[in-house]
Parts: C-alpha cells; sequence; structure tokens
C-alpha cells in the first residue's frame, strides 16, 4: 500500500479536505485506484453528537456512520462509498485501547501513549487502507490520509508519531508526505511572507516527519522569488512546491494541481511513474468551465435553523449545485432562518421578519433541509404552507418532510420517538410506479438512500391525511415508516424522510434536486416525458 499523508500548519482550515480530495482524483486519472482516511483528533467518538455550528454538518455514510463532512467531500470528488472506519477519531482509538485493556490483552502491562496508543493507530490506518470503496474487488493502490488540525496541536501529537513510525516502517518508497500551509500578504506592499510556513515546516521536522511536497495557499498566484524562498528555508524541492490560490470554484483544484504537475511529483516519490497513465481530467475542465460560464440563476429559498453558517448544509449545498449546472443554471441560495418566518420577530426584529418573508416570497422553489430540536420549526411550516399554497415547488428533507405533514394536518401530527437513530442506507419502496418521486429515480420500484432521523409520521393518522389529498407514496419494507409523501395537485410538493444530498455528484445529481430546480423553471413535465420515452 502507498500511503499520501496530508498535514497543515500555520492556520486551521486551509482547505486540506479538498486539497485531500483534488490529490486522489489526480491520481484516480492516472488510472490509479484510490481510497481516503480522514483522522480527526477530537476525543468524540463520532461526530454524531456535535452541533453543526460546532463542525459544520454531520455527513451520514452508507453503514450508518455519523463522519466528518470531509468524508463529503472525498465521496463526491472520487466517487467512492466509504465506511465509518474511514474517520479514524481519537475516541475511537482510546476506546478501542481501553477494551482490550480491561479484556487482559495487554497480559498486565502498564498501557501508554507511545506504544500502545500509536500501535493501534497504526494498526487502525493499515487495516482500514486494505477496505475497498470503489466497488472493485482488492485493496486501492493509494490511500489519501489527512490529519485534521494543524501541526503542534497536542491532541494530534500521538497521530504524528504513529504516522512518523508508518513512513518509517513502510519505506520511503510508500510514503509521501504534503503539507499544506498559507502564505498571507501583509502591509501595504503586498508582500508574500514565508516566515509562518517555515516555522511550520521546522515544527514538522522536529517531530520526525519531513515534507516532500508543499502545498502553499494563498489569494494570488506565487511569485517566484516566494517559491525559491520556501525552496531554500524549508529543503523542498522547487518543482515540488504548489499553489494552490482562490479560484472561481473548487472543481479547479485538480486542474490547477494537474497544470503544476502534482501527480508527477507525487507519483515519483512513490515510485508509481512506470504504471501511472497521463491524467485524463477532461470531464473536470468541462464541468469547471461550464459552471464558470453560467449567467442564468435559479432562486432558492433555503429555510433552516442553521442559517449563520452555511457549512452546516454542505451537502445540501453541494447537491442543489449538481442539480443547478445539469439544468445550465447557477443556484441563488437565499439563506432564511426558519425563526424569522414567526410571529415574535414581527415585532421584536421587523426588519430580519420583513427581509425573510421578501427572500421566501421571491424565490423559485424552496427547500427545507434536515435538524434536531424545535426551534424555528414554526417557521418552517410557515414556509411549507406559503409553498403548498402558492403551488411553489418544495423540497423537504428529514425534518423538512415532517413539518410538511404537520402543516397539512393544520392541528398538528402526533409523532413517536424511536429508542435509537435510524442511520445509513435504507430500502424505500415506492407505492406506485406513477409517482414523480419513482420517475425522477428511473425505478418504479424502490431506491435505496440514507437516513438519520429519529422521528417518524405516526401510521394512525396516514389514512386521515390520504383522504385528504396527501399521498404517502414511499414507505420501508414493514409498510409503517413513511418514506416519501407527495401532493399530487401541486407542480412539485415532495417531502422525503432520508437524505437524497448525501449521494449526489458532481456528474450525477440526486433525482430529487433535480426534480425541484427543473419544477422552478416550469420544465418537470417535459423531463419526466422525455425519460419516460427512453430519450
Amino acid at each position: 500500500m502507498k500511503y499520501v499523508l496530508i498535514t497543515g500548519g500555520v492556520v486551521s482550515g486551509l482547505g486540506k479536505g479538498v486539497t485531500a480530495s483534488s490529490i486522489g482524483v489526480g491520481l484516480q486519472a492516472c488510472g490509479l485506484r484510490v481510497t481516503s482516511i480522514k483522522i480527526d483528533p477530537y476525543l468524540n467518538t463520532d461526530a454524531g453528537t456535535m452541533s453543526p455550528f460546532e463542525h459544520g454538518e454531520v455527513f451520514v455514510l452508507d453503514d450508518g456512520g455519523e463522519v466528518d463532512l470531509d468524508l463529503g467531500n472525498y465521496e463526491r470528488f472520487l466517487d467512492v462509498t466509504l465506511t465509518k472506519d474511514n474517520n479514524v477519531t481519537t475516541g475511537k482509538i482510546y476506546q478501542s485501547v481501553l477494551d482490550k485493556e480491561r479484556k487482559g490483552d495487554y497480559l498486565g502491562k502498564t498501557v501508554q501513549v507511545v506504544p500502545h496508543i500509536t500501535d493501534a493507530i497504526k494498526d487502525r490506518i493499515e487495516a482500514v487502507a486494505l477496505i475497498p470503496v470503489d466497488g472493485k474487488e482488492g485493496p486501492a493502490d493509494v490511500c489519501v490520509i489527512e490529519l485534521g488540525g494543524t501541526v503542534g496541536d497536542i491532541e494530534s501529537m500521538p497521530f504524528i508519531e504513529a504516522l512518523r513510525q508508518l513512513s518509517f516502517s513502510v519505506g520511503k518508497d510508500n510514503f509521501c508526505l504534503i503539507h499544506v500551509s498559507l502564505i498571507p500578504v501583509l502591509g501595504v506592499v503586498g508582500e508574500q511572507k514565508t516566515k509562518p510556513t517555515q516555522h511550520s515546516v521546522r515544527e514538522l521536522r522536529a517531530l520526525g516527519l519531513t515534507p516532500h511536497l508543499l502545498a502553499c495557499r494563498s489569494a494570488q498566484p506565487l511569485l517566484d522569488n516566494t517559491k525559491m524562498k520556501l525552496s531554500q528555508f524549508c529543503h523542498v524541492e522547487a518543482a515540488n512546491i504548489l499553489n494552490i490560490h482562490d479560484v472561481p470554484n473548487i472543481w479547479h483544484i485538480p486542474l490547477l494541481l494537474r497544470n503544476q504537475n502534482a501527480h508527477r511529483s507525487i507519483l515519483k516519490q512513490l515510485n508509481l511513474l512506470s504504471i501511472a497513465t497521463p491524467p485524463d481530467l477532461e470531464a473536470w475542465s468541462r464541468r469547471a468551465e461550464t459552471f464558470d460560464n453560467l449567467t442564468d440563476s435559479v432562486r432558492i429559498a433555503m429555510v433552516g435553523k442553521y442559517v449563520g453558517l452555511t457549512d452546516s448544509y454542505l451537502s445540501v449545498v453541494k447537491a442543489l449545485l449538481h442539480a443547478c449546472i445539469a439544468c445550465s443554471l447557477k443556484p441563488s441560495i437565499d439563506w432564511i432562518a426558519a425563526s424569522d418566518l414567526e410571529d415574535d420577530p414581527a415585532q421584536s426584529a421587523p426588519e430580519a421578519y420583513a427581509a425573510a418573508w421578501k427572500s421566501l416570497r421571491n424565490a423559485e422553489c424552496v427547500l427545507v433541509p434536515g435538524g434536531f430540536g424545535d426551534r424555528g420549526v414554526s417557521g418552517m411550516i410557515l414556509a411549507a404552507k406559503y409553498a403548498r399554497e402558492n403551488n411553489v415547488p418544495y423540497l423537504g428533507i428529514c425534518l423538512g418532510m415532517q413539518i410538511s405533514v404537520i402543516e397539512y394536518a393544520r392541528s398538528g401530527s402526533r409523532t413517536h420517538m424511536g429508542s435509537t437513530m435510524r442511520l445509513g442506507s435504507r430500502r424505500t419502496l415506492f407505492q406506485t410506479p406513477d409517482c414523480v418521486t419513482s420517475k425522477l429515480y428511473c425505478n418504479p420500484y424502490y431506491v435505496d438512500e440514507r437516513h438519520r432521523h429519529r422521528y417518524e409520521v405516526n401510521p394512525d393518522v396516514i389514512g386521515v391525511l390520504e383522504e385528504a389529498g396527501l399521498k404517502f407514496v414511499g414507505k420501508d419494507e414493514t409498510g409503517k415508516r413513511m418514506e416519501v409523501l407527495e401532493l399530487p395537485s401541486h407542480p412539485f410538493y415532495v417531502g422525503v424522510q432520508f437524505h437524497p444530498e448525501f449521494k449526489s455528484r458532481p456528474g450525477k445529481p440526486s433525482a430529487l434536486f433535480l426534480g425541484l430546480i427543473l419544477a422552478a423553471r416550469g420544465k418537470l413535465e417535459a423531463y419526466l416525458t422525455r425519460h419516460q420515452n427512453g430519450s
């Protein structure tokens, strides 16, 4: 197994996840099979209990793993299906070591960070790297590992030491370290400063790891003299100093790296030049250029609880982007805090109230994504009511489906709470091949999508709701869980208990997001007719 390790320095939030994903894309384009591991040095065992404000969205995998949002980037960029084991956390490692200690597996030895924790980290990485994630048999050629946080963080020290040991044990031809760092510009003169990167690399070297490549983040392209200084003081060849400057959209990053021959530097370090092919990134080039050249936009009202941090809905935003590009449109998202639509802000915050309702009324379609807790639910109900009464295309996901049921029931539907979360890929059976959802999925029988919810529609009230006109067109295999609802008298009014955004891909947009955007432009009927005719 060949390993590519991505570390970060100077500041967090530099885009290590997108860098790691883009490097994976470049290696895939050279004909190699790629898998990914994200290391999160926090003590939580997974991201499931974290607030979206704290850590962005919780990304859900097919196997029910609740993981860091970077794994969503890997899945979208590399078109792979990862497992919960591809997200390694301090909590998981310590828990496994303590479980072994309680069982007596260490034969009475004193359990320590070195060697027991570091050995557990190495063993976990080597085992997970062998799991196939691309639908083919056997392990991948290269495993891209992203170490969260920044070098020098106290919580990441055991991982740094474990990765140092791993680099030594697998040999220099099987390990490539890429350090992502910031090149800030200070003062009126606008000089690109290399000192923060020098310090960061020095710290990395002091911990026993030497970077083979530097990936420098900057607003503008690196100047030649900046590159030479970095090469001289960081002991990295000038050809191995990559520049990831700001670009119009993130699909340019793999192209940016390709243009700097990043793949050649990595392949050379991993001794893979003889088996790799020249990178084929034609599809990426077309996609990036198509998006740059779009002029017509569609206005989407996103009514949610966590709109202050857009990373809370990262997969939803990406799914909208994928669907819009398929329709030759740019997404123009109006973020509406659900609580601003409620009655109280009309008196306490009239400007926010007026702005929220103006955005809602100007929207061509309305999307209410998932969330937990009751804050903002009244505002979401008002958004669903507005969309239903005014024939505005509506998509409700998870909580967004539940509030549409509540709104339709007027007095409020009773719900019951499961004893545990329903997580991961589950099958939804369509009750009729005639429904819009089954037509969009091009499958009259079923669809497999990922779930993350606790509340469900009470089966006792289904009959009353259906008599009133709401149709539950998708159910689980027991027939008791309501998975998809539609309002047949409406241009597009769909609620789903699952999260279709998690499986959306740049070249394969989610069926329901595509349906929403098509309906916003009055093109849904024509699209469905074309597809039914096999064209």
